[in-house]
C-alpha cells in the first residue's frame, strides 16, 4: 500500500470511528447499542462509497475478519454452560419451539421466494431465527424487570439459544467445506485439524487447577496469553475451514481455564480492544457489502422477511407462553426475541463470502436486521408502559 493509500486509510478510519461515536450516542437514546452506528455507516457506504478502494482492499478485509473472530471469541467467553444446564423446562421448550417455528417458515420463504435448496434455506432461516438478547438486557434492567418471569424468559431463551447458534455455525462451516473442491489429502487434513481443535478446547477446560497459576501473572502478560490461545485456535481452524468455530471454542476454553478472580478484568481488556477497534470495522464491512440497488428494486422483500420473522416469533411465543405469561406478556416475549445480534450477521456474512448465497439475499437479511434493531427496542419499551406492565416512571410492577 503506497503513501496516498495509507493516508486515505487513516482518513477513512477517523471518519468511521467519529461517525460511530457521534451517531452511537444518538441511537443509544432509543435503546439501540452504539456499536450498530458502524453498521449504519457501512450501509451509507453501500449507497455512495468514496472509499471503495479502501473497503475492498485485502488490508481492510483482514481487519474486519479479525473483528468477526474477536466477536465470536467474546460470545464464547461469555457463554455460561453451567447456567444453560440450569434452565427450566419452560425455557427449554419455549426456545426450541419458537426458534424452530421461525426457522420452518423462514425456510419455506427462502426456498420458494429466493429459489435456494432446502438445506441452504434452512441454514439461512435458522441464522436469523436466533436471538440477540444482549440488546434487550439494558431495557430489562432499566425497567427493573430482569428478575421477573418475563425478563427471565427472555434472558433464558436468549442464553439457551447460544447452543443453536453454535450448531448453526458448525453447519455453516460444513457447507463451506463441502462446497470447496478438495482431494482426499485435504479431507484428512480437515478432519485432523478439527480433532486437534476440539482436543485443545477439551484440554484447556480440564486444566482449571493449572490455570490457577495464571492468577499471579500481570494483566498485560495474561492478555498476551489470551491472544496466543485465540490465534493458535484460529491457525488450527484455518486448516479445517472452521475459523469461526475455532474463535468460539477458544473463548469457551479460556473462560474455564483462567482463574475466576482474573476473568472480569481480562474480559474487560479484550472487550475494550474488540469493541473499540475491530468490531466497528466488521460492522462497516457488513454494511458496505450490501447491494443497495437490489434493495431499491425489491423493498417489499425486506418487509416480507421482517413480517415472516416477527410473525413467527410472536405466534410461537403465544402458543408456548400464553398459559405461563398471559397473552400480552407472550406478545412482548415474541417481540423481544425478534431482535437479532452479531452472530446471525456473522453467519450470513460467511455464507455470502463463500458464494453460498448471493448479494440479493444477503442484502435483504442484513437490511431486515437493521430494521429489527431499531424497531424492537422502541416498540418493546413503549408496550411495556402502554400495557401497564410497568409504570411510566420505570417503577417495578408485579410482572
Amino acid at each position: 500500500m503506497n503513501v496516498n493509500n495509507m493516508v486515505n486509510l487513516f482518513i477513512f478510519f477517523s471518519i468511521a470511528f467519529l461517525f460511530t461515536f457521534v451517531i452511537g450516542k444518538l441511537i443509544e437514546k432509543i435503546r439501540v447499542p452504539w456499536v450498530f452506528a458502524a453498521l449504519i455507516f457501512g450501509f451509507l457506504l453501500s449507497i455512495y462509497n468514496p472509499f471503495s478502494s479502501i473497503t475492498s482492499s485485502p488490508e481492510f478485509n483482514f481487519l474486519a475478519q479479525i473483528g468477526m473472530y474477536f466477536l465470536l471469541f467474546i460470545i464464547g467467553f461469555e457463554l455460561d454452560l453451567n447456567e444453560l444446564r440450569k434452565q427450566g423446562r419452560f425455557i427449554l421448550k419455549a426456545t426450541f419451539f419458537i426458534i424452530f417455528l421461525e426457522a420452518f417458515f423462514g425456510t419455506l420463504l427462502i426456498h420458494f421466494v429466493f429459489g435456494y435448496n432446502l438445506l441452504i434455506s434452512f441454514v439461512v432461516a435458522l441464522s436469523f431465527a436466533t436471538v440477540g438478547e444482549a440488546i434487550l438486557i439494558p431495557i430489562l434492567d432499566e425497567f427493573k424487570i430482569v428478575n421477573t418471569k418475563l425478563g427471565q424468559s427472555i434472558i433464558g431463551i436468549g442464553t439457551l439459544d447460544d447452543i443453536i447458534e453454535i450448531f448453526t455455525l458448525i453447519l455453516v462451516m460444513f457447507l463451506v467445506g463441502s462446497s470447496a473442491s478438495v482431494n482426499h489429502l485435504n479431507i484428512v487434513l480437515t478432519l485432523v485439524s478439527l480433532f486437534i481443535l476440539f482436543g485443545l478446547a477439551s484440554v484447556l477446560t480440564r486444566l482449571k487447577k493449572e490455570g490457577a497459576k495464571f492468577g499471579f501473572l500481570g494483566i498485560e502478560q495474561l492478555f498476551l496469553f489470551v491472544l496466543f490461545v485465540l490465534f493458535l485456535f484460529l491457525a488450527v481452524g484455518e486448516y479445517a475451514h472452521a475459523t469461526p468455530i475455532a474463535a468460539l471454542l477458544s473463548g469457551i476454553a479460556l473462560k474455564t481455564f483462567i482463574p475466576e478472580k482474573r476473568l472480569k478484568t481480562i474480559e474487560n481488556e479484550v472487550k475494550t480492544m474488540c469493541y473499540g477497534f475491530f468490531v466497528p470495522l466488521f460492522f462497516v464491512w457488513v454494511g458496505a457489502t450490501m447491494d443497495i440497488n437490489y434493495l431499491a428494486s425489491y423493498p417489499l422483500l425486506v418487509l416480507l422477511v421482517v413480517g415472516v420473522s416477527k410473525g413467527s416469533k410472536i405466534l410461537g411465543s403465544l402458543l408456548v407462553g400464553r398459559k405461563e405469561l398471559g397473552i400480552k406478556k407472550s406478545i412482548l416475549l415474541g417481540i423481544g426475541l425478534s431482535v437479532r445480534f452479531s452472530t446471525s450477521l456473522i453467519i450470513i456474512k460467511i455464507l455470502f463470502e463463500n458464494g453460498l448465497i448471493n448479494a440479493g439475499l444477503y442484502s435483504v437479511i442484513v437490511a431486515s436486521s437493521i430494521v429489527f434493531k431499531f424497531i424492537v427496542p422502541v416498540l418493546f419499551s413503549n408496550l411495556l408502559v402502554r400495557w401497564k406492565i410497568v409504570k411510566a416512571g420505570f417503577e417495578n410492577a408485579n410482572v
